[in-house]
């Protein structure tokens, strides 16, 4: 198992994939500047609103030090807002992201917040029941590039999760939910790694 695990702390739902790593015995280290990025294995970019995800962590100086974390091999997961801001391309998006993945995503493709919801969905690499994922304002993968594997569709192929090489993204929450399958799946990336 991975030593730590950072969790990208700037605004969003990042108590919450604390408590996941923490239920899965994994130390979780806040990242609110760069050199908190030092002496961990993995990243964690999570839900919340990407506009001001992207803005703060411009402010914080986090943009090319991610970067360079990602480039480095080092395994970067995405959730919700967090894939909107690891994506090479935003169609509705008036900043700059990350880049980190080959894939063009739409934000908030399922209407408000009144508009959430939850669905089992199967997953590329996990076993037995489905997984129930909760959507919440998500966005969806629109167009992935060859390089670009898909993990997750709903069942009228709308892209929800992907992957390249060390960089994992879903549209959807697990970190709502009491199921830690995909975030053993990516811890499994750091193992990978090594």
């Amino acid at each position: 198992m991975p030593r730590r695990t950072g969790v990208l702390a700037v605004q969003g739902d990042f108590l919450e994939h604390i408590h996941m790593l923490a239920a899965l015995k994994v130390e979780a280290v806040p990242v609110r500047l760069p050199r908190d990025l030092v002496n961990i294995d993995s990243l964690i970019i999570p839900g919340g609103e990407s506009t001001t995800i992207s803005r703060l962590m411009e402010t914080f100086g986090l943009i090319e030090p991610i970067k360079d974390f990602a480039r480095e091999g080092n395994p970067v997961w995405g959730t919700c807002a967090g894939m909107i801001v690891a994506a090479k391309h935003v169609s509705d998006l008036d900043r700059d992201t990350l880049g980190l993945i080959d894939i063009e995503v739409q934000r908030n493709a399922f209407g408000r917040q009144i508009d959430s919801f939850q669905t089992n969905i199967t997953i590329s690499g996990l076993k037995n029941k489905p997984f129930p994922a909760i959507f919440i304002r998500a966005p969806i993968i629109e167009k992935v590039n060859s390089n670009v594997a898909i993990l997750a569709e709903l069942d009228d192929g709308t892209i929800i999760a992907a992957q390249q090489k060390n960089v994992l993204v879903t549209a959807f929450h697990p970190e709502l939910t009491t199921d830690t399958r995909v975030h053993e799946l990516f811890l499994g990336l750091v193992n990978l790694k090594r």
